[in-house]
């Protein structure tokens, strides 16, 4: 016995860790109260069911390891989980958790600032408040958060396509939603036809999405309003962000000029790298794009009483390709797109007391785009220009209780466009083509009143009146009634003096929002909205291109009018962990903008002989659950949605579409899904995953062909009478969080991210080519595979 004891004390200490190992001990208590946590559980290398560890009354634990590392994870109902790990080697760790309750997190999902359970007690519908930060986490074609499509994640908004100009929120044409960044109109929100928004992402404070119920204190489109606010300057200290990807980048400095007085920011981006292009999709390889943005702000506290805003943004956009645009009399080469946005904005606030303030704010916008094709003979580039300007004035009073809130205030808006002017250059072939300008002046009043009556019941009320007038100088043609307009149909015309009203439109907007609480936790809502517009894009493609114009209403254009009814159900359960909504709606739309078969809006001096007005009807239901808190947050929504179109205004026979009878408009798609997943490993890691599904959009497919002097035509017998494949995707983000592990001033941030994992193939269109007399139909892919890229921003 003596010889085996003796054995065993030598192999003990001639082998280094035959007995040695790790002795944890700690405090599990909560980090408010300090309260014991002694029901916790302790799961040691992820291993559930392995725990020698015991937890006395006061929260105490010890626990004996192996030599080696190990993963130390503490978790308890409510809280948020605690990880820690011990490396090889060490002996003895001692460490007090401090667990920090779920309820006391941000909703990192949906987030407001009238409180945690705003979607319960606020008498608004269809009303949502993104968090940046949430987006931020979200995987992302080319590393670059892309804010609309991001926007495209949530129940009710999608697009016709990738890369495609706007989004189409609960059956609204793109040119239906009004894009404001800091109450300046964005007439087109992407960059590289739409690979990004033009929305620069780090000067972003607040994203407001008004899909159901929208206030009237915003006015002249019928579908939707997505309201983007960015962040004050820093009056204190100065700080730099800014991110690296491959193919853009972008730095922001804020600065205080005088400290708790005077700030200012300034922030840039840019993509310069479209050689990389063809390396991630051989589509894109004869592609050039590039586009550069420039945004600034400053904040002057005056004093207590008053403060001054100023914001300033710019963006030019070049892309180039092999594809050729259809000017007149031009044979190219190759065709070059250009649009410059400027915008800008100076509000003054005058607070009277404090419930009460008076704000006042002038706002510049234009959009210039330029079109530019190099012939072959010559090499001359023959240039098509245009621009849409918008100037306005307004000033409103808000009046504030805890209860109640009200808001009046007056508009003056003056729209000036120019179709297009082609240049011909030195070309002996084109001419000089220049089109009326037009211009029109919209005045609008409006009230908003948000009355809590008790904590059951509240209602938003909002009343707007407009009064649009379109003014010459013009020429206004007569055609005769019932024919097509057209130059055979024409039979005067009135000339207008600069200044003269052509044309006058108008009238009441009433906007209704209430609430019932069934409880804390459940609400029913019902909402109603009326709302009018007066300007409108023309175009014959599914998304808007810089060949598309922009047009005001006019003699001939009636305004678009739209009734939206909607009513919702909504709980929140688990400490307003999670939350649940479920969204009806139904919309009617009268003198939506369609095109006549084989339009051609470029150069139009009299557009109207290219469009017909009709109706649209859309419907659907938005179901959505959210996880808003914990190591594992996201959101999965399923939406059913038509949008449908008939064509009944006045139209003659051979101009109605589909004999007139309804038809799918070109963004229907009736079944969409998607989810998004956000996990939180530790402080310094965390994964995303999303996935998208939708019913594929319409196309016209012809129903025969016809040979005519050798050559083959298309017969067409219904507008739309076809779909794309069904579109799907996954993307995969894995963001790292200051990788120093050290708290410096200095944070990194790196975001490596696949977009389209499984290479899925999705359908953008579907277009028809005749080869050797016979016509195939083919399938354009805009991205074909999967796109890895790693991205990394920083501050300081």
């Amino acid at each position: 016995m003596s010889k085996l004891y003796i054995l065993l004390l030598l192999l003990t200490t001639l082998i280094p860790g035959f007995s040695q190992g790790v002795m944890v001990t700690g405090t599990i208590r909560d980090s408010a109260s300090l309260a014991p946590l002694p029901d916790a559980s302790i799961i040691v290398d992820y291993r559930r069911n392995w725990s020698a560890a015991k937890i006395d009354k006061k929260g105490n634990f010890s626990l004996e390891l192996p030599s080696g590392d190990h993963v130390i994870v503490i978790r308890h109902v409510g809280y948020e989980s605690f990880r820690k790990f011990i490396k090889d080697g060490t002996q003895m760790v001692h460490f007090d958790v401090l667990m920090t309750t779920t309820s006391s997190q941000l909703e990192e999902v949906i987030i407001t600032s009238k409180g945690f359970d705003q979607t319960i007690r606020q008498p608004i519908l269809g009303s949502l408040q993104i968090n940046i930060k949430t987006l931020e986490k979200l995987p992302s074609a080319f590393g670059e958060l892309d804010i609309l499509r991001s926007l495209q994640m949530l129940p009710g908004v999608s697009s016709v396509g990738e890369a495609s100009n706007g989004v189409n929120i609960r059956g609204g044409t793109t040119d239906q939603t009004l894009i404001l960044l800091d109450d300046t109109p964005i007439f087109n929100p992407t960059h590289m036809f739409g690979l990004f928004s033009v929305i620069p992402p780090n000067t972003v404070n607040n994203l407001d999405l008004y899909k159901g119920n929208v206030p009237a204190r915003f006015g002249g489109r019928v579908a939707s309003v997505l309201d983007i606010s960015t962040k004050n300057p820093n009056l204190d200290k100065m700080k730099i962000s800014g991110g690296i990807s491959l193919i853009s980048n972008r730095l922001l400095i804020d600065a205080p000029i005088v400290k708790d007085k005077l700030g200012i920011y300034i922030a840039g981006r840019g993509a310069f790298n479209d050689f990389i292009l063809p390396k991630l999709d051989k589509q894109l390889t004869n592609i050039r794009a590039r586009f550069g943005e420039l945004s600034a702000k400053s904040f002057f506290k005056i004093n207590n009483k008053n403060t001054l805003t100023w914001m300033g943004y710019y963006s030019d956009d070049y892309f180039k390709t092999d594809l050729l645009t259809n000017l007149p009399n031009v044979v190219g080469n190759d065709t070059y797109y250009k649009h410059i946005t400027t915008n800008s904005m100076l509000r003054w606030l005058h607070v009277i007391s404090p419930k009460l303030n008076l704000q006042t704010t002038a706002i510049y916008a234009k959009y210039a785009p330029d079109i530019g094709t190099s012939e072959k003979s010559t090499g001359n580039v023959v240039k098509l220009r245009s621009s849409t300007e918008q100037r306005q004035v307004k000033s409103n009073i808000n009046y504030q209780l805890s209860n109640h809130k009200f808001e009046t205030g007056l508009v003056a808006t003056q729209y000036v466009i120019k179709p297009g002017t082609l240049y011909p250059g030195a070309s002996e072939s084109v001419n000089l083509i220049a089109t009326p300008t037009e211009k029109a002046n919209e005045l609008a009043w409006y009230v908003d009143d948000e009355i809590n009556f008790s904590k059951k019941f509240a209602v938003s009320f909002g009343l707007r009146y407009s009064y649009f007038m379109s003014v010459g100088k013009s020429v206004v043609r007569h055609y005769v009634a019932g024919q097509p307009r057209d130059e055979f149909s024409v039979t005067d015309s009135t000339i207008f003096g600069k200044g003269e009203v052509t044309k006058a439109y108008g009238g009441f907007e009433p906007r209704l929002g209430v609430r019932y609480a069934l409880s804390d936790q459940i609400s029913l809502k019902f909402g109603y909205n009326l709302m009018r517009q007066y300007i409108q894009v023309v175009s014959n493609t599914a998304t808007p291109i810089p060949t598309s114009r922009w047009k005001t209403s006019d003699t001939h254009i009636k305004p678009q009018i739209s009734n939206l009814f909607t009513a919702g159900y909504y709980q929140s359960f688990s400490d307003n962990i999670y939350e649940v909504s479920l969204e009806g709606y139904y919309r009617n739309a009268n003198n939506i903008i369609d095109y006549k078969p084989g339009a051609d809006f470029l150069l139009q001096r009299f557009p109207e002989t290219q469009l017909i007005q009709g109706r649209n009807k859309s419907y659907g239901l938005e179901a959505m659950l959210s996880k808003k808190k914990g190591i594992t947050k996201g959101w999965a929504n399923y939406t059913y949605a038509r949008s449908l179109n008939i064509v009944d205004n006045g139209a003659a026979l051979i101009e109605l579409v589909n004999r007139g009878g309804w038809y799918p408009a070109n963004y229907d798609k009736p079944h969409t899904f998607n989810a998004s997943l956000d996990i939180t490993v530790d402080t310094h890691n965390s994964f995303g995953f999303t996935f998208a599904y939708s019913t594929g959009r319409p196309y016209t497919e012809p129903i025969g062909f016809i040979n005519y002097q050798n050559n083959v035509y298309p017969f067409y017998d219904k507008r739309n009478n076809k779909r794309i494949p069904d579109y799907h995707r996954l993307d995969f983000a894995w963001n790292i969080y200051n990788p120093s592990m050290k708290n410096r001033r200095w944070q990194g941030h790196w975001t490596f991210s696949v977009y389209n994992v499984y290479a899925r193939k999705n359908a953008y269109s579907v277009f028809f080519k005749t080869e050797n007399a016979v016509t195939k139909s083919y399938k354009l892919n805009i991205f074909a595979a999967p796109i890895a890229t790693i991205a990394y921003n920083f501050t300081f």
